[in-house]
């Protein structure tokens, strides 16, 4: 099944580390009712074992969702402006995505990111903040990245878009294959 939408879409859920399916008519009433009531930490807590108890019912049985953990106590070295990358396959990446087709919050639009798939590109820049202009925000983010010259051409179910957003990547999704070298 292709779910293929905007990741404009996803802003907020990519911000907070979670992932949420957007709320529709009583769902949303439910919804509000219940963020009106706790914390959004609680929130986030809640959403994210809602989401594990999807993707077990979700995922077929010779899958599961595999997504590497830092070594507790290990510095995590985030990739850098400049950083040669190579963007996994797309084997690769399907194993770290959820029922939503998403990580973290951070959705693979599979029509628009495919013809990038095992690639070498350059990260333009590690995404720490950026604006939710929905909710006119400035909002902070990890394990994000930008790659040099990849841009959204708009998706298969809008058309067209002159936009030209740069596509959100998560590190997971790319390996660190070299440094660019200064001239």
């Amino acid at each position: 099944m292709k779910h293929d939408e905007c990741q404009f879409a996803s802003l907020e859920s990519i911000s907070e580390g979670y992932d949420k399916v957007p709320p529709k008519s009583l769902k949303r009433h439910l919804i509000y009712f219940v963020r009106r009531r706790i914390t959004p930490k609680q929130e986030r807590k809640l959403y994210k074992k809602i989401d594990s108890i999807i993707d077990r019912f979700a995922a077929p049985e010779n899958k599961t969702v595999v997504i590497p953990k830092p070594i507790e106590g290990a510095q995590v070295e985030h990739l850098k402006t400049g950083d040669i990358v190579r963007v996994k396959s797309k084997k690769e990446i399907e194993l770290t995505l959820d029922h939503l087709r998403r990580l973290n919050g951070c959705s693979f639009m599979e029509t628009e990111m495919t013809p990038y798939l095992d690639t070498q590109k350059r990260v333009y820049k590690y995404m720490e903040r950026f604006v939710d202009e929905r909710e006119l925000k400035v909002k902070k983010a990890k394990g994000l990245i930008l790659l040099d010259g990849v841009i959204c051409p708009g998706t298969t179910e809008f058309g067209r878009c002159d936009r030209s957003c740069l596509l959100f990547w998560r590190e997971e999704w790319v390996e660190k294959i070299g440094e660019e070298k200064e001239v």
